[in-house]
């Protein structure tokens, strides 16, 4: 095992929080398995955390704080260790995600990454990363917290009916993903609409993008490759952009009619089948 007294706690976010959390337990006069047992959760995590080997959730962090009385002081800290699991080409986006005060997506084939449940994305990441998966996992649900702040942004997804129909996970996680649009599409500032195939070639059919607009900062336009992500704030690009999402939000169908389709795809798509394997879902 490595030997936490060798971490260095100015190398990232990750090791200060497992050097901090080996000095405070410490200080405490707890063990690992103590600490362990008092947070509902085995010595070995402890240990794992401490020597930066596995990344803290943000309830792990709020249960830590308790137990060691700390005054929130982890739950401050696991905002930037999740936000350091991110792609470092990423995180340029996703600090001008979390400020904007609009934002529109369109999707052509997968569900926006703000909307998506654990499971989706899990099944989504496992795909192509096998390493650190459970910290990409664990930022990319961290992101979707700006949807539950107090004054959260306006979020409008147009996304493909592929969406719908690309199984990822497996029906149990499907439905529960659809299931989770649902209750997205209930809070007053989501809006999600779905756009068939009956439509056939539209304004998007060169790829997803999104769209940012901010209160006191330029808007731009963001969109990805099979290796990494632009942003531009060029004036054009916005008006282009701006002009395709118009088209698309005008040939999808409308929020309610989305609503009616996702609920129809999670029954005849992901209702109560034998998965492979044979159980049904409940």
């Amino acid at each position: 095992m490595v030997n936490i007294r060798s971490l260095d706690p100015s190398a990232s976010p990750l090791d200060y929080y497992g050097y901090e959390l080996r000095r405070l337990r410490e200080g405490a006069g707890l063990s690992q398995s103590k600490l362990g047992g008092i947070l509902f959760c085995t010595g070995s995590l402890i240990g794992q955390i401490e020597t930066a080997r596995k990344v803290p959730t943000r309830e792990f962090s709020e249960r830590l704080d308790a137990a060691l009385m700390t005054g929130g002081f982890f739950t401050r800290l696991v905002g930037l260790v999740l936000k350091s699991q991110l792609p470092a080409w990423f995180r340029p986006y996703a600090e001008m995600e979390a400020k904007a005060t609009y934002l529109c997506s369109f999707q052509a084939q997968l569900v926006d990454g703000l909307l998506q449940t654990e499971g989706y994305a899990r099944a989504l990441m496992g795909a192509r990363f096998e390493k650190d998966l459970d910290g990409l996992v664990a930022a990319r649900i961290e992101r979707q917290r700006i949807l539950d702040r107090d004054h959260p942004p306006l979020l409008w997804v147009v996304m493909s009916e592929a969406a719908l129909l690309q199984e990822i996970g497996g029906r149990r996680v499907m439905r529960a993903q659809l299931d989770h649009l649902l209750e997205m599409q209930e809070r007053e500032w989501v809006n999600i609409q779905i756009l068939p195939f009956e439509v056939g070639a539209h304004a998007g059919s060169h790829g997803s993008f999104n769209l940012l607009r901010f209160d006191d900062d330029h808007d731009l336009v963001y969109t990805e490759d099979f290796v990494q992500g632009h942003m531009t704030v060029d004036s054009a690009a916005f008006k282009e952009g701006s002009l395709r999402y118009d088209h698309l939000r005008a040939a999808a169908l409308s929020v309610e009619d989305s609503s009616a389709l996702i609920t129809r795809v999670m029954e005849e798509h992901y209702g109560d089948q034998p998965e492979p394997g044979g159980s049904e879902l409940a």
